[in-house]
């Protein structure tokens, strides 16, 4: 093994991010268990949970009237996607006061590399005191950070998650891999579920038995180059993986009581591609799959339609209306609908039409499109969605930061 690796990253991770920022911005709600709803109804759950919550058993994908079983003073508040961008922006842009910010890795995570002095580890631990006492003078003082610093990036975010909340845990190259033999195989980015049990069919059933395979057996478990990647990972390599291609650009919505019926949910769909569209052609993308799905209760219906590579908004309104005819018939109402423009390769590749009407359309695409960034996204809209303007607010995925001139309400 190599003595030699200095530690070469710094990664901040934010505790409880969404509760954190409402508990921040709202004093009446500091100390109390707070769950974050995506819409306000008995019949969802919780997308984040306070500290205070987590306690006593709440955590992302607790449903409301669990939440309220396991903790019967929870504070409910509906999240406000906007409000968390622009707090992320804040963070970063404090962080980078402290040091360059070299990644970032979801809306609330952030790498940072580490050069110089600050990789010694006095130095890489006075910087972490000084990134958490600069985000709470400058942003809040319930903004707190789990910082993980180690080797590598891989190891530096298995580190921030090893003491939480407000922690700071450094791992050093002497530290490998015994330091890591006490996590459980979930605790390593990128077993999942899936993997775990793909692992435990080789034998592989303890963190300790991971480090100890070596390369060929590890490739040989994931049936990819990534066991070997992960490998060297977990010896403190910095492994450059090649930038994957989004899979998909997808938007979802939990319907409140008033819409859930097949009209209503058909126009929160429209909704949701037209939206969907708007982000495609926002990359330059195009989309070769238009999937659909619909919850009803705990049951989910999904369909695919396939279709000529296109950023065409009528193109995917169509290939909608075929899905939905297809749909089962049932008396159960529509409790959640989503959908998902798949397939996706560069606008540069689109196949030409020998119709004319393609261009006329991508003029129509692009004057709505500018219409929408400067007037706001409701200002001009195919006539499906009207019944669900109000509908299908802007959600965030972890890992996706949405950019508030294309996807603001």
């Amino acid at each position: 093994m190599n003595e030699s690796i200095p530690l070469r990253c710094l990664y901040v991770d934010f505790n409880s991010y969404f509760a954190s920022v409402e508990q921040q911005l709202q004093p009446q709600l500091r100390g109390r268990p707070v769950g974050v709803l995506p819409v306000m109804a008995e019949t969802t759950c919780c997308i984040a949970a306070s500290y205070e919550a987590k306690a006593f058993g709440v955590k992302t994908g607790t449903l409301v009237y669990e939440a309220r079983q396991r903790c019967p003073e929870i504070v409910f508040v509906e999240a406000r996607p906007p409000v968390y961008i622009e707090m992320h922006h804040r963070l970063v842009a404090t962080v980078e006061s402290c040091t360059p910010v070299g990644q970032v890795l979801s809306i609330d995570e952030m790498s940072c590399p580490l050069s110089g002095s600050d990789q010694q580890r006095d130095k890489a631990l006075a910087l972490a005191d000084q990134i958490k006492q600069t985000i709470a003078t400058q942003v809040g003082a319930y903004l707190r950070s789990s910082i993980g610093i180690a080797p590598n990036t891989f190891l530096a975010k298995i580190a921030s998650n090893m003491q939480k909340p407000d922690g700071c845990t450094v791992i050093e190259q002497h530290d490998l891999p015994h330091r890591l033999h006490r996590l459980e195989l979930r605790d390593i980015h990128g077993i999942g579920r899936a993997m775990e049990s793909r692992l435990s069919r080789y034998g592989i059933t303890t963190v300790e038995q991971l480090c100890a395979a070596n390369p060929a057996q590890l490739r040989t478990a994931w049936g990819s180059i990534e066991g070997e990647r992960l490998h060297a990972k977990l010896r403190g390599e910095e492994v450059l993986t090649p930038a994957s291609r989004r899979a998909s650009i997808s938007h979802s919505h939990v319907l409140p009581p008033d819409l859930r019926n097949p009209q209503a949910a058909y126009s929160v769909l429209h909704r949701l591609l037209q939206k969907a569209a708007m982000r495609l052609r926002s990359d330059a993308l195009i989309a070769g799959n238009l999937h659909l799905r619909v919850t009803y209760g705990d049951a989910n219906w999904s369909d695919d339609q396939r279709l000529d590579p296109t950023d065409d908004t009528l193109a995917f309104l169509h290939a909608l209306a075929v899905l939905w005819r297809q749909r089962p018939t049932t008396r159960a109402r529509p409790t959640a609908v989503g959908v998902a423009l798949t397939a996706l390769d560069d606008l540069q590749n689109r196949p030409r039409s020998l119709f004319e009407h393609e261009d006329g359309h991508d003029r129509l695409n692009a004057t709505i499109d500018a219409i929408n960034l400067r007037y706001g996204n409701k200002s001009l809209y195919f006539g499906g969605a009207h019944r669900a303007l109000e509908a299908a607010p802007m959600r965030i995925a972890f890992q996706h930061i949405p950019d508030l001139k294309i996807e603001a309400d």
